[in-house]
């Protein structure tokens, strides 16, 4: 019998993986404490020799790092799928796994409502000024430092999505109903876009992100993707504009969105993510018009529970039709 891996506990779906694999595959767990421990187990002869695909979670990098060049290197070459829990895969060296023909898979869909509701948490609390609001209550301030110009309806405020994949969607549609205007910007149209979704191209870029009130982030982080909202798209929005982020903390260059909140083009942000989790830039802690979460965006036993069960079915689909559903992008290219 072939054997998989889970590298990074499962909470939940602990039935489910017993069921998805019962007479299929040997399940073994990563049980290493070092990154040197989990290097020896995978020489032949080692506990975890012979795997043929791997579970990953996150949390296995508090114990053996990330899965970058030098761990895929280690990897026996009997190795040909990591079903990674989670849409993104940034701790993932994914060049290094294709030269070694090893397949990778995510979970997108399965993290879509509870990313676009935490979003949609961070867009009303920036312009209502909620979260200053309860910080106050919580100190016996009752509304003493609300300045009531400062807030802001939803209501035919104008949101700009970048990059409605399945989180920015389901942001879409929920913002849609105050009613905002949606605007959204690909590389090129989504085809599954409703029709009051507007598509900005790329050439409209700059013009669009001037009349938007809320900027929200949901892109991959990749190499060129990285910085993306710099200096000069952060300009190019209206004075008083606000940045929302759910995807990862390096597409925005931290340091230009700091000058932009400490000389009030930006009228407030709402943060997810941060360049360098679980370090939080002490700056950002000093604006009041910044409301701030510790990487919440799928911290719920439902969206948790669906990805670990769309990730070990990846890892199934794998070993019985020889691929999994959701390969990532760079594989299709």
């Amino acid at each position: 019998m072939v054997r998989v891996m889970i590298c990074g506990d499962l909470v939940w779906a602990h039935q489910e993986c017993e069921e998805l694999f019962k007479g299929l595959a040997e399940v073994v767990r990563m049980d290493s404490p070092t990154r040197a421990d989990f290097f020896a187990g995978l020489q032949p002869g080692g506990k975890y020799d012979g795997i043929v695909g791997i579970y990953r979670h996150n949390v296995s990098a508090d114990h053996i790092g990330i899965f970058d060049r030098e761990l895929v290197a280690k990897l026996p070459a009997s190795v040909k799928w990591i079903a990674h829990n989670g849409a993104g895969y940034d701790q993932i060296d994914v060049a290094a796994c294709k030269e070694r023909g090893i397949f990778v898979s995510n979970t997108p869909g399965a993290v879509d409502d509870a990313t676009a509701t935490t979003a949609l948490y961070l867009l009303i609390s920036a312009l209502r000024r909620f979260s200053h609001a309860e910080r106050d209550l919580r100190l016996g301030k009752w509304k003493a430092s609300h300045v009531p110009g400062a807030a802001h309806d939803l209501t035919q405020r104008t949101l700009f999505i970048l990059g409605l994949g399945g989180i920015g969607q389901r942001l879409a549609e929920l913002a849609h109903a105050f009613p905002m205007r949606v605007l959204y910007h690909n590389r090129r149209p989504a085809p599954n876009a409703p029709a009051w979704c507007e598509y900005v191209p790329a050439e409209r870029l700059d013009e669009m992100l001037g009349v938007a009130d809320v900027l929200s982030v949901h892109v991959p982080l990749k190499k060129e993707t990285e910085g993306l909202v710099g200096e000069a798209m952060i300009r190019k929005l209206k004075k008083g504009a606000v940045i929302v982020n759910t995807a990862r903390g390096k597409v925005i260059d931290e340091d230009a969105m700091i000058r932009a909140l400490e000389d009030g083009h930006l009228g407030g942000v709402g943060l997810d993510v941060y360049p360098n989790e679980p370090e939080v830039n002490p700056r950002l802690l000093e604006f009041p018009n910044a409301t701030l979460l510790p990487h919440m965006g799928t911290e719920t036993c439902d969206s948790q529970k669906k990805m670990e069960i769309r990730a070990l079915t990846n890892l199934r689909d794998f070993l019985t039709k020889g691929q999994g559903e959701d390969l990532v992008p760079e594989y299709k290219q």
